[in-house]
């Protein structure tokens, strides 16, 4: 038997919106790398408790429950295919691939069960529908009543805003069916409570998108940003890159936090957190910790007392809590020694940042591409004037992003990096 199994195009389903990828199993675990974003799941084969498979939407699908209660879904499987994934798991995970098909009776009646991190519809043995928890933002109980509000992706075309339960009640003294329910559900639901007091409050930082200044309090799981006109609570597990830039002029810096799903005001989404600092500003800080609890939680990543650069704090506090590492420019040096080359991209002047796995265009509207998604790049003359000449990238999703404007002087600095790192060049210019 194989040690290693792939399938191409699985898709895993995250709150309504269904995410193309590559699923590999081996003998150390399952790993999921989302196309789209680069987004890694890694589950240890030592962390699994029960895997099933059942007809879905996309052909069959591959649910994983993990020993700490954690669910996984993979859809996008033939029916074929699952012999050899039964085998695979028999052999090296010494676990049953259950075939446990989904209720379709239409009844509005049944039993919920709650287990992990699910909540689980069923008539009689038989899951109708079920419910992720953490996928839960709020929580609220009338008369024999229990309503669920979900977080919202974005990037679902239709999406589930609430579910509505109702809780007969029962013969037992002392005991509240609905309470009940809510505990069960508020237990496991991720529903931002803003307790306790903040580690530390960041005060009036200059933020470029979404606009204005803000006051960033740092909690345990999230970070609240809190203006004059909007306010955002932002957890962790949202955040999917840290990027640290300087600026072109040497006097500022640029910390960009790339989001997962995005935040939104009104009905504009923002994928990147951009804040602006002037290097000259300092600060000193004091966490809202004491010592024990700031070793016991950050391990010398961070101490009781800090100071330097604002820009620093900032991005050594948020590195220690989200627990990924910043990306900074690499090696790449334009004509003016800068790490940035100067353009356009669609109505806006901005910064391109040559990094060492992909680009990053700051800061209207930002744009990250990777270089695993590149499909080719092409070096094109400017429309208007020799002087300058266009950066094309074409992805391949098949998006294609422009940037124009650049001095003719960049091209070689440009050219080599691109050639470096062994990207498809279409046209030199």
């Amino acid at each position: 038997m194989a040690d290693t199994l792939e399938f191409n195009e699985i898709y895993q389903e995250v709150k309504g919106s269904m995410n193309d990828g590559r699923l590999r199993l081996s003998r150390q675990g399952v790993i999921f790398k989302n196309s789209k974003t680069g987004k890694v799941d890694n589950i240890q084969a030592s962390e699994l408790a029960e895997g099933v498979w059942r007809r879905v939407a996309l052909g069959h699908g591959l649910k994983l429950l993990t020993k700490n209660g954690h669910v996984y879904k993979y859809d996008g499987f033939r029916e074929s295919e699952f012999d050899k994934l039964s085998d695979f798991f028999k052999a090296h995970y010494c676990l049953e691939l259950a075939e446990k098909d989904l209720c379709v009776k239409v009844w509005n009646w049944g039993t919920v069960r709650f287990g992990g991190q699910l909540l689980s519809f069923d008539i009689g043995e038989q899951p109708v529908f079920e419910i992720p928890l953490s996928n839960v933002s709020q929580c609220t109980t009338g008369k024999n009543e229990v309503t669920l509000e979900f977080h919202q992706n974005d990037d679902a075309e239709v999406s589930l805003m609430e579910v509505r339960f109702y809780v007969p009640p029962t013969q037992e003294d002392g005991v509240d069916p609905v309470e009940a329910f809510a505990q069960n559900v508020l237990s496991k639901a991720d529903v931002i409570q803003a307790t306790g007091d903040a580690i530390c409050i960041f005060r009036e930082l200059q933020c470029l998108t979404p606009r204005g200044r803000y006051d960033i309090r740092i909690y345990p799981t999230f970070l609240h940003l809190h203006g004059k006109t909007f306010d955002y609570k932002i957890p962790y597990t949202t955040v999917l890159r840290l990027f640290l830039l300087p600026h072109k002029d040497q006097r500022q810096m640029f910390f960009v936090i790339s989001l997962d799903p995005p935040i939104k005001q009104g009905q504009t989404r923002y994928h990147f957190l951009i804040l602006l600092f002037s290097k000259d500003e300092d600060i000193s800080l004091t966490l809202n910790m004491n010592e024990e609890e700031v070793e016991k939680r950050f391990e010398g990543r961070l101490t009781k007392n800090m100071s330097g650069s604002l820009y620093e704090m900032v991005s050594r506090v948020m590195k220690a809590l989200v627990n990924r590492k910043i990306t900074v420019p690499g090696n790449f040096q334009g004509h003016s020694g800068a790490q940035c080359i100067t353009c356009s991209y669609k109505a806006s002047s901005g910064l391109l940042y040559p990094l060492e796995r992909g680009f990053i265009y700051v800061h209207k509207p930002p744009v990250h591409i990777r270089f695993d998604e590149i499909s080719f790049v092409n070096f094109a003359r400017g429309t208007t004037t020799t002087r300058s000449f266009d950066f094309e990238i074409e992805t391949k999703q098949g998006t294609q992003y422009t940037f124009s404007s650049i001095e003719r002087e960049e091209y070689g600095k440009l050219f080599d990096f691109v050639n470096a790192k062994k990207l498809n060049i279409k046209n030199r210019g």
